[in-house]
């Protein structure tokens, strides 16, 4: 009878404790973001008709995401596409989404490595305790809440990708929700499309490409992840393939994401997506048939370059495009106020707050890392560091053995990753969705050799005991060492 007890105790489908533990961490952190999210709304002015509507439309989410969980899943990536404020729609739907996963066991932070797991929460642990020195505890709290957010959301997007068919479903939605902002986007800066004022915003006057984001310079570098992924899927096909399109539909989405590139006007999206496709084409120029690809590549770009030219030629766009490839009048203002955050960042060791930085200077920092040792001190500096050389490893580890995330090519992530990194530096990217994603992708294809199948209630204790573990993120890079036929008889 105690052996029984005890097998049944240990039994793969019987919670332990060290399950419970994670369980109660998890809706902890969701009982927390609700709190922000709560007081985000506080500070907002919403009529009671419209917050009426609101609430009936998260229960209705909540009851779809609980029925249908991939469907509530479409739709939160679909959403991703408007942030016009925050909370934005999309933060909503991944809020009850996180929820939902969490109270279904359905966030699996085994499938992030471990290293990152620790930068990610001692990275909020530093911002909380950085507001011990806030000027407003208000915008403190939302901006922190923000933050943690979307740091549990690439925690639960790194495990939600585990297959062919959930890798799919991102890249089909983005790529989707991008060609369509794109499109509408560029048609309502040179046509009197209906709605052109709202489509444009008031950003410049309305003067570039912002789809439904509130800022261009962030609309641009949303495009640039999804594009090279599908530049990246038309020259070197992959099994399974995310995308399954022909070369026309291809080639007419890479031209639509080019252009609304290009008339985001954002001299930093210009240089992502210029740095994104060259680490992707030397990177897929290393592998087999590497020539081969890389003049497929050029004669797409080739192609798309041509046709982008006589498109902005017609519609009398290339002064405009010159004029913003140069410098502007305020960009002594950006550079002065980097200087300001550098030494600001020296005098306040903890930092002078989450989003405080503007009570200080009256312009933002227009860098993360300056935003971040500002804010959060030396400490929270190296944190952010550590968050991307991280990632950026694993990124060029999954290109060396050839590792891509269920279908989605390893070097498109590089090269995207490579992207954001130096948006990084001429711009606030911290609060970007799709940052995130692109971090969370590139996770889940790193752990994607070391996490065995699921062990069921119905499997033995033998089957339980073979379970494949994920070693920590040393062990992984020195097993990147192996010989390929090593490396490819394990997988």
């Amino acid at each position: 009878m105690n052996e029984f007890v005890l097998d049944r105790a240990h039994a793969p489908g019987t919670p332990t404790l060290a399950l419970v533990g994670r369980r109660s961490a998890l809706l902890l952190a969701v009982g927390l973001l609700a709190l922000g999210l709560a007081d985000l709304f506080n500070s907002t002015n919403v009529s009671l008709a419209l917050a009426l509507a609101g609430g009936l439309a998260l229960m209705g989410f909540l009851v779809l995401t609980i029925s249908r969980f991939e469907v509530a899943v479409a739709i939160g990536l679909l959403l991703m596409g408007l942030v016009r404020f925050e909370p934005a729609p999309t933060d909503l739907a991944f809020a009850v989404i996180m929820t939902v996963a969490a109270v279904t066991g359905r966030f699996r932070l085994d499938r992030v490595p471990l290293l990152l797991r620790w930068i990610v929460g001692l990275l909020l642990v530093i911002n909380v305790l950085s507001m011990v020195d806030d000027v407003v505890t208000s915008a403190a709290l939302r901006f922190v809440f923000v933050t943690a957010y979307l740091a549990i959301f690439s925690l639960w997007l790194a495990g939600y990708v585990d297959s062919p068919r959930r890798a799919r479903l991102v890249v089909v939605t983005w790529l989707g929700v991008a060609v369509v902002s794109a499109v509408v986007s560029v048609a309502a800066l040179n046509l009197p499309v209906p709605g052109r004022a709202f489509i444009l915003g008031t950003v410049d006057g309305g003067e570039r490409a912002s789809g439904l984001f509130k800022d261009p310079n962030v609309f641009g570098p949303f495009l640039v992840p999804i594009a090279v992924i599908l530049l990246e899927q038309r020259i070197a096909p992959r099994v399974p393939r995310v995308l399954r399109m022909g070369r026309l539909s291809s080639w007419i989405c890479l031209l639509a994401l080019t252009l609304g590139v290009l008339f985001s006007y954002s001299r930093a999206a210009w240089g992502n997506f210029a740095i994104a496709l060259g680490v992707m084409l030397v990177a897929s120029s290393l592998r087999r048939a590497g020539a081969q690809r890389a003049l497929r590549a050029i004669v797409v770009l080739l192609a798309t370059g041509a046709t982008a030219a006589m498109l902005l030629s017609a519609t009398g766009s290339v002064s405009f495009l010159q004029h913003r490839a140069h410098l502007q009048s305020y960009d002594s203002q950006r550079f002065a106020a980097q200087d300001f955050g550098w030494k600001l960042g020296w005098t306040h060791p903890l930092g002078v707050g989450p989003g405080q930085f503007h009570f200080h200077y009256p312009v933002e920092t227009h860098s993360t890392f300056i935003r971040v040792f500002s804010e959060q001190g030396f400490l929270g500096l190296l944190l952010w560091i550590a968050l991307l050389l991280v990632t950026l490893v694993l990124a060029l580890r999954n290109v060396v053995v050839g590792r891509d995330t269920y279908g989605i090519g390893s070097a498109a992530l590089l090269g995207a990753w490579c992207g954001l990194i130096f948006n990084s530096v001429v711009v606030d990217t911290l609060h970007w969705r799709h940052l995130w994603v692109v971090a969370a992708l590139i996770w889940a294809g790193a752990v994607r050799r070391y996490v065995g199948p699921r062990v069921r209630p119905r499997d033995g204790p033998e089957r339980a005991q073979q379970r494949v573990r994920r070693p920590s993120l040393v062990r992984a890079i020195e097993r990147s060492s192996m010989p390929a036929r090593a490396s490819a008889q394990s997988r």
